[in-house]
């Protein structure tokens, strides 16, 4: 239950620096990390962008796919045959450090950010450098009984 608000916590936080209205001043050690991502635009099509690469590979504990079947048995959601993707775009910069999360559309904002924290809690301190910051695709299936 705490790896499920952890990545609850960090999807909040994630969102939140996403959709910060303009005006609103950013915490110090965001502010370096915005202005160098502020030419870097989320790309629309996801089809395009090379796969995410990890260190270690990365495993999805089967209790992470409660908090989504939650969702859809209280019908915030849609999902068919127990299952949900989630894709998500990464923003990875030169030394391998996690800049942006931006998920794609599912039509369900709690599963995409509770998405976006989990994939935050997968790649802290496992993602490779990258030479230049530049975008990634990845995605997360969420499975249950």
């Amino acid at each position: 239950m705490s790896v499920i608000l952890l990545a609850l916590a960090q999807a909040a936080q994630v969102t939140a620096f996403v959709s910060r209205s303009e005006g609103e001043e950013a915490p110090p050690a965001l502010t370096v990390a915005a202005t160098q991502e502020s030419a870097a635009s989320v790309p629309g099509d996801l089809s395009g962008l090379p796969e995410l690469k990890f260190r270690r590979r990365r495993t999805m504990p089967p209790a992470l796919s409660s908090f989504v079947r939650d969702e859809v048995a209280a019908r915030r959601c849609e999902a068919a045959d127990k299952r949900l993707r989630v894709n998500l775009a990464v923003l990875v910069a030169e030394d391998g450090q996690l800049r942006r999360i931006h998920p794609q559309a599912i039509g369900c904002p709690t599963v995409e950010q509770y998405a976006s924290g989990v994939m935050l809690s997968m790649a802290r301190a496992n993602l490779l450098p990258v030479g230049e910051t530049r975008w990634f695709r990845t995605s997360l299936l969420f499975q249950w009984q």
